[in-house]
């Protein structure tokens, strides 16, 4: 029988049986992450589900991130809700203000290679660039898992992509991400999981990583998870002691993975386990991206898949930059504004509105810490609470009718932001920076097309 992937690996561990893509089985998982959007919805299916109990407190969080802040009573109502089920079960809530689920617990070392974590933000995926098994489900599931510690699913084929060479400058993580969805398709990963390889990885770093696992969403994908390597070992090794990996031991008294119980004790989570490939491992699609020869891309109205050069796209106005979310709200990617802002000149153009929001409260302490955060305010963006943000058109800012947008985010459906008639371009953060100063899409200073 041939070698196993990455997820057929994990997936195995967790049901306690060997698997192979195409078999349905049921796995232990070790994290479940709720939200503000679909938690109320997920909280009344486990009370019809006749839940008196989580399956373990201490591996069940909600997030308040959708909504932060709430704009109105129904959504204030919504955090209420999650508040009071949290509150009565001993589940973690995180405040408004806290940040974007999968984002927080990637701040706080929660996740760790080999874990089943799930998650009911499509966008959890993210969290497999961490050498793990990460999936976003509906709230009938999440109710299913928390109440069970378990999860059923279809063990999917994986798609391998391999990514070689070098990127050049001004080349940032969200173009080969928007590469590859350019050529996988938006739907050429549907139910599939990606495996993230080859040499041109080893100059991602953990922030470049999670972003590729994210946008892998927009072609359909189960799961996208990258590889244990020096990168990722540094990263883990940082994470231990306090609320990193090997501090994590909450755990119950082993019941067999894959067991249906109840009224007894579950699995314990995985506290890291490196997983690779097996040299023999079989792949439903090979994709490889050559690294050396991209360039800056963007994403046009109103499809991520419509992906374009910034050259083919170049001199339509800006009137809001948007540089958040969990595609584009790290503190790195702040820093890459701020880089490329001061390189054109540290002002914005006349007319362009910059929404900053921070993926999570940890990413903004840093930005402060630095002075990243004072410096952008100074050059008139303009800070919003961490979360969501203007992303979803749930809370934050809401485009103004009729304007055009570019935002570092992971989507750009119409009326995404709250705004039907507005147009949402993606693009990195170095091309909105640079886009930001010009008040029209152009390229950043480092690419040849800048202008």
């Amino acid at each position: 029988m041939a070698g196993r992937t990455i997820s057929e690996q994990i997936l195995s561990a967790r049901a306690g049986r060997d698997v192979r893509a195409g078999d349905i089985v049921v796995c232990a998982v070790d994290l479940v992450v709720g939200t503000d959007a679909s938690g109320p919805m997920a909280i009344d299916c486990f009370e019809r589900m006749g839940g008196a109990r989580l399956f373990d407190p201490t591996r069940v969080i909600f997030s308040l991130d959708h909504y932060a802040p709430p704009t109105s009573a129904e959504t204030r109502a919504f955090h209420d809700r999650v508040r009071s089920f949290a509150a009565q079960y001993g589940a973690e809530c995180l405040r408004v203000g806290d940040g974007i689920s999968h984002q927080v617990i990637v701040d706080r070392r929660r996740v760790a290679p080999g874990q089943l974590v799930v998650g009911a933000d499509s966008h959890t995926v993210t969290c497999g660039a961490l050498n793990l098994f990460a999936v976003g489900v509906g709230s009938s599931d999440l109710a299913a898992a928390m109440l069970t510690g378990q999860m059923w699913l279809r063990v999917p084929e994986t798609i391998r992509v391999t990514l070689s060479g070098r990127r050049a400058a001004g080349v940032a993580a969200k173009d080969v991400a928007l590469a590859v969805l350019a050529e996988v398709g938006t739907d050429g990963a549907d139910y599939q999981a990606i495996e993230w390889t080859g040499d041109g990885l080893a100059s991602f770093s953990i922030d470049d990583r999670l972003v590729l696992s994210n946008l892998a969403v927009e072609m359909g994908a189960k799961a996208a998870i990258g590889p244990f390597d020096s990168v990722l070992s540094a990263w883990t090794g940082a994470g231990r002691g306090a609320g990193g990996p090997a501090d994590q031991t909450r755990r119950g008294a082993g019941v067999p993975a894959g067991q249906s119980k109840f009224d007894g004790a579950f699995p314990a989570p995985v506290d890291g386990t490196a997983v690779r490939a097996d040299p023999d491992a079989r792949y439903v699609r090979q994709v490889a991206i050559d690294l050396t020869g991209l360039s800056a891309l963007a994403s046009a109205p109103d499809d991520p898949g419509n992906v374009l050069a910034v050259t083919e796209v170049a001199g339509a106005p800006v009137h809001m930059v948007f540089i958040g979310t969990c595609t584009g709200g790290r503190a790195s990617d702040f820093r890459e504004v701020l880089r490329v802002l001061t390189l054109t000149g540290g002002r914005l153009a006349p007319g362009v509105q910059l929404v900053l929001t921070p993926a999570s409260a940890d990413v903004e302490r840093a930005l402060v810490a630095d002075g990243t955060h004072q410096r952008l305010a100074a050059i008139g963006g303009e800070w919003t609470t961490a979360g969501c943000g203007a992303c979803c058109g749930t809370s934050g800012v809401i485009p103004v009718a009729g304007t055009t947008v570019l935002s570092t985010a992971n989507r750009n459906f119409k009326a995404r932001m709250g705004e039907p008639t507005a147009s949402i371009y993606l693009a990195s953060p170095a091309t909105c920076a640079a886009s930001a100063a010009a008040g029209r899409i152009v390229a950043s200073p480092e690419d040849d097309a800048w202008r």
